[in-house]
């Protein structure tokens, strides 16, 4: 199982799930990320945390844990 977290910069991947049933979850998915939504890892912070991706036009800047609850599979 891929994660979000896992992609290194300026790889894509397309969203197959979001972990969880809780407020976070649903948060996420509010945000964009749901079933089938292609995803850019555009960089991160200098200690790695937050991650900031590219996804429906806009940028999302992301906690490791947040994005370690997103299942993705990389795209070549």
């Amino acid at each position: 199982m891929t994660t979000l977290d896992s992609l290194n910069e300026g790889q894509k991947a397309r969203i197959l799930d979001v972990i969880g049933e809780d407020a976070i979850a649903m948060r996420l998915m509010e945000m964009g990320l749901t079933d089938g939504e292609e995803v850019e890892h555009l960089g991160c912070a200098p200690l790695g945390d937050p991650i900031e991706f590219f996804i429906r036009g806009y940028r999302l800047s992301l906690r490791a844990t947040e994005a370690r609850r997103v299942v993705v599979e990389r795209i070549a």
